[in-house]
C-alpha cells in the first residue's frame, strides 16, 4: 500500500469545458475531499492522470480494492467525513462489493468511484465489463452509471449529499471510459437543486406529542434501561452528548451495542456496559427484567435479542431511529419515533424540564440494588495464568498504556473482537472502528491505515486474530512510501493466534 502524493503541478483551472475526468477531480474538491483511497486500472486512467496533476487531494493505493474502502469505512468513522475510494471497471469494481456491504450495513457514509467500459462496449461481454450498478444495486444506498459527461458534477454533489443524509451510507457512481475522456459543464454544488425524494431523508414523526408520549412512559417506570446503538455516533458527536445528558437526568442504568460503544462512557456509573451475545451479565439481565426500555439508535440485531419472544418480554418498548423501516421489523414497539437522534432527545430533554419530571427514587434504588447484585457475577473474571499472557490481560494491558493518549482502535472479526469490545474500555464515540453488521474479516488493517491518516497525529491499533490479519495482509507490502511506511509504522498491531 503506497501513499501517493501527486506533483505539485495544480490542476489547470478552466473557465471553458472540462474533460470528464476534470470534472470528477473538481467535484471532489468542491467537496472538501482530502484523500482517495484506490487502485488502478485501464477504465479509470484517466481519472488517475488527472489526479496526477494536482496536490490538493491525496491518494493512498491500496494492494487489493478491498482493502480500500475499508480504508475509506476507517477514514470516515474516525473522521466524521465521507471516504472516497476509486477503483476501475470488472474486477476491481466486484472486489469493493463487501466492503460497500459492509459499510451499508453500519451506515459508514463513502463515495464509491468505480470505472467501465465505453458505452458501445456495455453489454457486449467487453474485456474487463461487469454490470456494476446491478451487481451494487442491494448494497448500497443508490447507484449511478453516468452516460452523458455534462451530468457528472450534478450526479456528485448528489452522491454525496445522499451518502451524508439521513442515515449514512455507500453511494456509487460507474464512470464509463469515454464519459471520462468526453467534454462538458461543470456545475457548482450550490447551484445544484436535488429532489427531495431523492435524499433519501426520513419521513419524522416525531411531532411533540410523540416525545410527550415517550418521555412520559419514561417518567413512570421503575425499572426503566436505556438500550443505545451506532445511530447516536452517526448522528454527531451533540447528539452523543445530548444522550448522555438525558440518561444522566433520568438516573437509569445504559447498555450499548456493539456499534454503540464509547457513546456512554464505560466509567460512567451509569454503564452497563455491552449486551447481547457476547455482552455482560448484569446488561442482558436487566434487559430482560426491565418495566420501560429506551432504544435510541440500535436496530434490535439478532445477536442482541436472541429468542425475539424471550426479549424483554414485560417491557414497553420506546424506538428512536432514523430508518423507517428499522422499526417494528423484528420487535414490537409501543413507541416508535422516526427521526435524528440529535433531534429527538434535544425534545425529550426539553420536555423533562419543562414538566420538572424525575423518577420514583425508591423504585429507581431498588433497581440498581438489584442490577449491583447481578454485577456482582464479575462475568468478565478470569484466572491470569502466570505462565501464558492471555488476550484479556493483553487488551486490559494495552488499555491502561493507550487511556491518556487519543487512541484509535479497529479490529478484525473473531474472538479477538469480542475480547476487544469486553475489555478496552472506550470513553469517547468514534473511537472504536470494527465490522458490526456484516462481521468482515480483513476489516481491521485497512480500517486502521484510513483512521490514521484522517488522523495522522493519533496512535491507531489494530486487534487482530491470525486468520483475519492475513485477509489483507498485502498491505504489509514492503513497497512502501516513506510517508505510508512512517504511518504503517505508527499503528501497532497486536495479533491473537487463537
Amino acid at each position: 500500500m503506497i501513499l501517493f502524493y501527486p506533483q505539485p503541478n495544480e490542476l489547470k483551472s478552466m473557465n471553458t469545458e472540462l474533460t470528464g475526468a476534470e470534472i470528477v477531480l473538481k467535484s471532489l474538491t468542491e467537496q472538501g475531499v482530502e484523500v482517495v483511497f484506490g487502485y488502478p486500472g485501464g477504465a479509470v486512467l484517466p481519472i488517475y492522470d488527472t489526479l496526477f496533476k494536482q496536490n490538493s487531494i491525496k491518494h493512498v493505493l491500496v494492494r487489493q480494492e478491498g482493502g480500500a474502502i475499508h480504508a475509506a469505512e476507517g477514514y470516515a468513522r474516525s473522521t466524521g467525513k465521507t471516504g472516497v475510494v476509486l477503483v476501475t471497471s470488472g474486477p476491481g469494481a466486484t472486489n469493493v462489493v463487501t466492503g460497500l456491504t459492509d459499510a451499508m450495513m453500519d451506515s459508514v457514509p463513502i463515495v464509491c468511484i468505480t470505472g467501465q467500459v465505453p458505452q458501445h462496449l456495455i453489454g457486449s461481454d467487453a474485456f474487463q465489463e461487469c454490470d456494476t450498478t446491478g451487481i451494487t444495486r442491494p448494497c448500497t444506498k443508490h447507484n449511478y452509471l453516468v452516460k452523458e459527461v455534462d451530468k457528472l458534477s450534478p450526479v456528485f454533489h448528489e452522491a454525496f449529499k445522499i451518502a451524508q443524509n439521513g442515515r449514512p451510507g455507500p453511494v456509487l457512481i460507474d464512470i464509463p471510459k469515454d464519459v471520462q475522456f468526453a467534454k462538458g459543464s461543470y456545475v457548482e454544488k450550490n447551484k445544484i437543486v436535488i429532489p427531495s425524494h431523492r435524499l433519501f431523508e426520513p419521513t419524522p414523526n416525531f411531532e411533540t406529542k410523540k416525545i410527550e408520549e415517550a418521555v412520559e412512559i419514561i417518567s413512570q417506570s421503575k425499572k426503566p434501561i436505556f438500550y443505545i446503538g451506532g445511530g447516536c455516533i452517526n448522528s454527531g458527536p451533540v447528539a452523543s452528548k445530548l444522550v448522555r445528558e438525558f440518561i444522566n437526568m433520568v438516573g437509569s442504568p445504559v447498555t450499548m451495542t456493539l456499534m454503540g460503544l464509547g457513546v456512554v462512557g464505560s466509567s460512567d456509573k451509569n454503564s452497563l456496559g455491552m449486551l447481547g451475545m457476547h455482552g455482560m451479565y448484569e446488561a442482558n439481565m436487566a434487559m430482560h427484567d426491565c418495566d420501560v426500555m429506551i432504544n435510541i439508535g440500535a436496530r434490535f440485531d439478532d445477536r442482541v435479542t436472541g429468542r425475539l419472544d424471550a426479549f424483554s418480554p414485560n417491557s414497553k418498548k420506546i424506538h428512536v431511529d432514523i430508518d423507517a423501516s428499522n422499526i417494528n421489523k423484528t420487535i414490537s414497539v409501543d413507541v416508535p419515533i422516526v427521526g435524528d437522534v440529535k433531534q429527538v432527545v434535544e425534545g425529550m430533554i426539553a420536555i423533562w424540564k419543562s414538566k420538572n419530571y424525575s423518577l420514583d427514587q425508591e423504585a429507581l434504588k431498588n433497581w440498581w440494588n438489584k442490577i449491583n447484585k447481578w454485577k456482582e457475577v464479575d462475568c468478565l473474571h478470569y484466572n491470569n495464568d502466570s505462565k501464558q499472557i492471555k488476550p484479556q490481560y493483553a487488551v486490559q494491558r494495552l488499555y491502561e498504556l493507550t487511556k491518556n493518549k487519543k487512541t484509535f482502535i479497529t479490529t478484525e472479526v473473531g474472538q479477538h473482537q469480542m475480547w476487544a469490545a469486553q475489555y478496552y474500555k472506550f470513553e469517547e464515540p468514534n473511537r472504536w472502528l470494527t465490522s458490526g453488521g456484516l462481521g468482515t474479516m480483513g476489516y481491521g488493517f485497512p480500517a486502521a491505515i484510513g483512521a490514521q491518516v484522517g488522523n495522522p497525529d493519533a496512535l491507531v491499533v489494530d486487534i487482530a486474530g491470525d486468520a483475519s490479519i492475513l485477509m489483507n495482509i498485502q498491505s504489509m507490502s514492503k513497497s512502501y512510501s516513506c510517508s505510508l511506511f512512517n504511518i504503517i509504522c505508527n499503528i501497532i498491531c497486536i495479533n491473537f493466534r487463537l
